[in-house]
């Protein structure tokens, strides 16, 4: 399936050279809803397929490369996150698992007695780089920040595209200045966890016309918008604005090839979908989630008493294990865009090529 729409935007020609694909179209990686079938679908048809690889260890993540690469032959897109390793503090864990004592209580299960760091960060992780270095997917991406030059210098001798998330001009710049290759403009109407480079900062929140309207004209490198883009329309909007690219993830979750559980799928499907809200309380870091009874938890919570990222995810994923035990799944990290209602379940491809003739 090709792009037939060179001349009316010229802009998607760099970005498509970078990302060896045939469409402009991104699926996001969305850790633990992304899947190597999932990913390879929307490969296959022409589209840039994803992996989220940043909750997993090198090990893991060479095992979910591989599961890819058994399905495609087309380029793969993987994703690790670069926050600031967390700093723990006994006492606020201790805090917090007594705050959400009630809740696995009343699921009749004990809470954890402690909290770790679930997973490393990319910028700690040499394993991670390694891995890359050696399997070369087409594409590695990071959120929450960037790391070292040295390692997007490695990683671009190595035949890696690289890509960047950012919610500000000021991020894209301090990505581009790194050499990074193109930048994912994260408008706040994005599912999951915002890029936040630190989530202790002002957050200008600008929505997504805004932020790649301002990228474009500011940044030397292509631009792919993201956030509450579901059909052919908003992608040509988005291309229309300058963007040379998409990046969608909710649009994605109902794909059956996704590893959104069945808790997940009902609720896409439900009026939560038209009540998503930026909470905290799950992993620690801000990030746009479907309302359930977990989001409901962090109305009046002050981010300054919840653990630091992904500590606190430790607690969050416990919490979710105990309602699932119990047939709850108002627990979940249900991360997904302000466009959620608009979420389709067809098979990616079927939904690639859809887009396709939207546009």
């Amino acid at each position: 399936m090709k792009f037939s729409h060179g001349n009316e935007f010229a802009s998607v020609r760099p970005l498509l050279e970078l990302l060896q694909t045939d469409l402009p179209i991104i699926q996001a990686p969305m850790a633990g809803t992304s899947s190597p079938a999932l990913a390879a679908a929307v490969s296959n048809a022409g589209a840039l397929g994803s992996l989220g690889v940043g909750a997993v260890d090198a090990a893991g993540a060479r095992k979910m490369i591989a599961d890819f690469r058994a399905r495609s032959a087309r380029s793969l897109h993987v994703n690790v996150f670069c926050h600031q390793p967390p700093r723990s503090d006994a006492a606020r864990e201790a805090a917090w698992i007594e705050r959400l004592r009630p809740e696995f209580t009343r699921l009749g299960i004990e809470p954890p007695r402690q909290l770790t760091e679930i997973y490393q960060s990319f910028v700690a992780d040499k394993n991670m780089l390694d891995l890359f270095l050696e399997a070369k997917p087409k594409v590695v991406s990071f959120h929450f920040g960037v790391p070292p030059e040295t390692t997007v210098r490695a990683l671009r001798e190595a035949g890696i595209t690289t890509v960047a998330s950012a919610t500000s001009l000021n991020e894209a710049q301090i990505a581009e200045r790194t050499g990074i290759q193109a930048i994912v403009a994260q408008g706040y109407e994005a599912g999951g966890h915002r890029g936040l480079f630190d989530p202790n900062a002002d957050d200008d929140r600008l929505g997504t016309v805004a932020l790649t309207r301002l990228l474009v004209k500011k940044l030397n490198v292509p631009v792919i918008a993201a956030g509450g883009i579901m059909d052919g329309a908003g992608i040509a909007a988005m291309l229309q604005l300058g963007a040379s690219g998409v990046q969608m993830g909710t649009a994605f979750i109902g794909c059956p090839e996704s590893a959104a559980d069945a808790g997940f799928r009902a609720a896409l499907a439900s009026d939560a979908a038209f009540h998503t809200t930026m909470t905290r309380v799950i992993s620690g870091r801000p990030a746009r989630c479907l309302a359930n009874k977990f989001t409901a938890l962090g109305r009046d919570v002050d981010a300054a008493v919840i653990p630091e990222y992904p500590i606190a995810y430790d607690a969050g994923k416990a919490l979710n294990a105990a309602g699932k035990s119990r047939n709850e799944a108002g627990y979940g990290a249900q991360w997904a865009g302000q466009g959620a209602p608009m979420a389709r379940s067809l098979p990616a491809a079927e939904l690639i090529g859809t887009l396709v003739d939207e546009i």
